[in-house]
């Protein structure tokens, strides 16, 4: 028998469990919703470009239900489901706003990061090359989200409890990570970073390009600063 002002073991697993189920579907249905307005805008380009010798590679690829590809030009936007539910810190920003404090169930969130590679990296299989994590998308159970990420994207949604994430969010989600991308360069790394090179890697470069490539590499990667 449950004691007393005890919380009954298996109610508590069970509410739990469709709590994380309901989250998990909303961060399945934001990804879908991602991945067609990726869909719509291969289309769009295609249609005004397709017989325009000047247009640049516009190309999406699934790879998986919890993964999608978009290279343009000599960039990768990666667009990666997490399939695990997370709770934020006690700590975190999010824990101290009125929308979560009315109900702590709106801090169980599904994760889906985007992630900015070169092209290059993928054509020429460089496996030591770096990819950065440009923003990351936290949906609840209430379909509301928020973003933690560089320029365009975190600077633009970072509240929590305002917004839901339906056709139209997912759109400017993907066109400002374009934007975004669009705008961090290719940074010549120091000197000194690059001074040093081993005989084997010389001997391999050519066949396996063993030296990293990233567009911040030697550099240190903080908070948007001049060079970003």
């Amino acid at each position: 028998m449950v004691p007393e002002n005890q919380p009954d073991l298996f109610q508590t697993l069970i509410a739990k469990g469709h709590l994380k189920q309901q989250v998990y579907q909303n961060t399945l249905n934001a990804f879908q919703l991602l991945k067609n307005s990726i869909l719509d805008l291969d289309g769009e380009y295609h249609h005004r470009y397709n017989h325009d010798p000047k247009a640049i590679p516009f190309i999406r690829q699934d790879r998986g239900d919890f993964e999608t590809h978009l290279q343009f030009a000599g960039d990768v936007l990666i667009f990666m489901m997490h399939t695990n539910i997370f709770e934020f810190s006690r700590y975190h920003e999010v824990m101290m706003t009125s929308y979560v404090k009315k109900d702590k169930q709106r801090s169980y969130c599904g994760i889906i990061n985007i992630y900015n590679f070169l092209a290059d990296s993928f054509k020429y299989n460089r496996g030591n090359d770096i990819g950065y994590l440009i923003g990351r998308i936290f949906i609840n159970k209430d379909m509301c989200y928020f973003i933690e990420g560089k320029r365009e994207l975190g600077m633009l949604y970072n509240s929590f409890g305002s917004a839901k994430l339906d056709e139209a969010a997912a759109r400017t989600i993907v066109e400002s990570a374009i934007l975004y991308t669009v705008n961090f360069d290719l940074l010549t790394p120091p000197y000194d970073s690059q001074k040093e090179i081993s005989l084997d890697e010389i001997r391999f470069m050519a066949d396996s390009m063993t030296l990293k490539t990233g567009k911040r590499l030697g550099f240190q990667f903080q908070a948007d600063k001049a060079e970003d």
